[in-house]
C-alpha cells in the first residue's frame, strides 16, 4: 500500500513539473490570456450597429418654433441660432427602417410599391427577387407559371397576351399597352392605343407633357423631372433643388430674389428672426394655441387639440352645460368666467367640485391638500395672481377695479 502512494506522489509531482515547464515555455513566447483575441479579427455587437447607424445618417437644421411642444414654453436651438434645431435624419435616398431604426436605401421614386418582391440595393436600384420582374410602372411582378401581367400562362412557361396588349422587348415575361400610333414627346402607352404623359410629366394646354420640378425651379427652368437648369447669374445652393441669388439669409420654403430678400412660396410668409418662409394657417392655429407645421396644418400644444382648423383647449371630464373649456382643464363659469379647475359649471355659473372636494380660489380640491397650495413662495404668488383674477372677474369687475 504504500508502494501505491508513493508511486502515485512521484507521477503527481512529475505532472506538475512538466506543467509548469510547458507554461514558462509558452510565457517566453507570448502572454496568455482568459481569452485570446486577434486585434480587428472581431468587434463587438454594440460597434457595428453604431456603425451601421452612422451610415446614411445627415444632419439638417430646422425651425425651432416646430419643436415647441408647450404654449408658453418656446425652444431654444441648438442649430447655428437660437431659432434652429439640429437633428439627424437619414440623407437623401434613404429611409428609416421601421423595425431597425437604421437607414436604408428608398426606391420609391422608381417604383410605386418601394420595391415590393424585391431588393432595394442602392436609391433608384431595385432588384426583384427570382420569378419577379419589373414592369413599366416599376414594379416587381409575378412572372409564369404564376402570372402574367395582362396576359395568360401556359403550362409550359409561356405567355400569351390579351388582345391589345404585346411582350414586353426586352424581358418578354410580361404584356405591355400597345399603341399603333407612336406616343409624343415625354407620352408612354398606357392602355390599348391610349397614350399619356410619362411618370415626371404632366400636360399643358400649350407645349403637351412638360417635366414636373417640385417645388418649382425659382429662377430656372424645369428641364427634366425634379431637375432645374438655373438661367444665367442664379445659382444652387447645396442640398437645394431651386435657382436663385447669392444668398446670405436661410429662406427655406422660398428663394432668394438678392442678397438679403426671400420671396416666399404660397402658403408662407417670411420670419425675421430664423430668416426663412414658415408656413400660414388660419387664426394662427387658434391665437397661437399650436404650431402651424405646414400651410393649413397644424400640430396643437399639450393641452389642446384640433377642432376644425384650429387648435382649442381640452379640459379633462366635461365643464358641464354651463360653463365652456377656458384653458388646458380649466372651465369658465357663467357670463364672468370663473375659473373652475377639475370641477364643473352649476346653472348659477358657480363652480361645483365632485364630492369630498371643496372650491378653493379657483380649484376643487381635498380638504388636507389646500396646506399644500400654500407650501412655498412660487405657489402662494401663483395663488395670488389666481385670486386677483377671481376677484376681478366677480365684483372687481363692477367697480372698474384693475388690482396690481
Amino acid at each position: 500500500m504504500h508502494r501505491n502512494l508513493r508511486r502515485t506522489l512521484l507521477k503527481a509531482a512529475a505532472l506538475i513539473t512538466l506543467t509548469a515547464v510547458a507554461i514558462a515555455t509558452l510565457a517566453t513566447e507570448s502572454e496568455l490570456y482568459g481569452d485570446i483575441h486577434i486585434e480587428g479579427e472581431f468587434e463587438s455587437l454594440s460597434q457595428t450597429r453604431q456603425r451601421q447607424q452612422q451610415q446614411h445618417l445627415c444632419q439638417r437644421e430646422l425651425p425651432s418654433i416646430f419643436f415647441q411642444t408647450l404654449r408658453n414654453t418656446p425652444v431654444r436651438g441648438n442649430g447655428s441660432t437660437i431659432y434652429y434645431h439640429r437633428i439627424e435624419l437619414c440623407c437623401e435616398g434613404y429611409r428609416p427602417d421601421p423595425y431597425t431604426g437604421l437607414c436604408v436605401a428608398d426606391c420609391a421614386h422608381i417604383s410605386p410599391d418601394n420595391c415590393r418582391n424585391g431588393f432595394c440595393r442602392d436609391p433608384g436600384n431595385c432588384e426583384c427577387f427570382s420569378e419577379f420582374v419589373r414592369n413599366e410602372q416599376g414594379a416587381c411582378i409575378h412572372t409564369c407559371p404564376i402570372a402574367c401581367q395582362h396576359g395568360r400562362c401556359y403550362l409550359n412557361g409561356t405567355c400569351v397576351c390579351q388582345k391589345g396588349y404585346v411582350l414586353d422587348n426586352e424581358t418578354r415575361l410580361f404584356c405591355r399597352a400597345h399603341c399603333p400610333k407612336e406616343c409624343g414627346t415625354h407620352e408612354e402607352c398606357v392602355a390599348p392605343s391610349q397614350c399619356d404623359c410619362a411618370t415626371g410629366y404632366r400636360r399643358t394646354s400649350e407645349l403637351g407633357c412638360q417635366p414636373i420640378c417640385a417645388p418649382d425651379c425659382g429662377y430656372g427652368k424645369c428641364v427634366a423631372p425634379n431637375q432645374c437648369e438655373c438661367f444665367p447669374g442664379f445659382i444652387k445652393r447645396p442640398q437645394r433643388n431651386v435657382c436663385e441669388a447669392e444668398c446670405y439669409i436661410n429662406c427655406e420654403n422660398g428663394f432668394c430674389e438678392s442678397r438679403y430678400k426671400c420671396h416666399c412660396r404660397e402658403g408662407y410668409r417670411f420670419d425675421i428672426n430664423s430668416t426663412s418662409c414658415l408656413p400660414e394657417c388660419q387664426d394662427n392655429c387658434g391665437q397661437g394655441n399650436g404650431v402651424c407645421i405646414a400651410p393649413g396644418v397644424c400640430r396643437c400644444f399639450q393641452g389642446y387639440e384640433l377642432r376644425g382648423n384650429s387648435c382649442v383647449p381640452k379640459c379633462t371630464g366635461s365643464c358641464g352645460s354651463y360653463g365652456k373649456c377656458l384653458a388646458p382643464n380649466i372651465c369658465g363659469c357663467g357670463p364672468d368666467e370663473q375659473h373652475c379647475l377639475y370641477g364643473s359649471c352649476d346653472a348659477n355659473g358657480h363652480c361645483q367640485c365632485p364630492f369630498g372636494q371643496t372650491h378653493f380660489i379657483d380649484r376643487c380640491l381635498q380638504l388636507q391638500h389646500i396646506a399644500n397650495q400654500l407650501s412655498s413662495l412660487d405657489r402662494r404668488k401663483d395663488r395670488n395672481q389666481e385670486l386677483k383674477y377671481e376677484f376681478y372677474a366677480l365684483i372687481g369687475r363692477l367697480f372698474n377695479w384693475m388690482w396690481d
